[in-house]
């Protein structure tokens, strides 16, 4: 899925492709997890996929400034456990769990809107 950013807009970070396996923002291709703010991002974030999320992962986004997080799961939406969660719940910020696809989308809309959102996603392996 091709993503077309705003040309109006002050140069941000992005997502300006999303398919299965990998994350295009700006001119990076990443095939791995990261986290994504409008003025930075984290090549290195996160698990490989949804099974190897921890409650370290989610404690490193609570560390960023932002309003808002998005948790992207991958090809589908899936839940952590609430103890998981808990560092998300007790910054007191607002978060949403989505697929990766949805997150990328929102990320876009919510960054276009001014919003300092963070983008959490993770970008499953191709099945061997």
């Amino acid at each position: 899925m091709k993503l077309h950013p705003d040309p109006l807009l002050p140069a941000r970070h992005v997502v300006t492709a999303y398919d299965p396996g990998r994350i295009i923002v700006g001119a990076h291709v990443l095939t791995r997890s990261l986290w994504l703010m409008p003025e930075r991002f984290d090549p290195t974030w996160g698990p490989d996929d949804f099974a190897a999320l921890d409650v370290e992962h989610l404690a490193v986004l609570v560390a960023q400034s932002c309003d808002l997080v998005l948790l992207g799961t991958g090809r589908r939406q899936r839940f952590p456990a609430a103890a998981l969660l808990r560092p998300l719940i007790d910054s007191g910020r607002g978060f949403e769990i989505m697929d990766t696809a949805a997150a990328c989308r929102t990320y876009n809309l919510l960054v276009a809107e001014g919003r300092m959102a963070l983008a959490a996603l993770i970008v499953e392996r191709e099945a061997a």
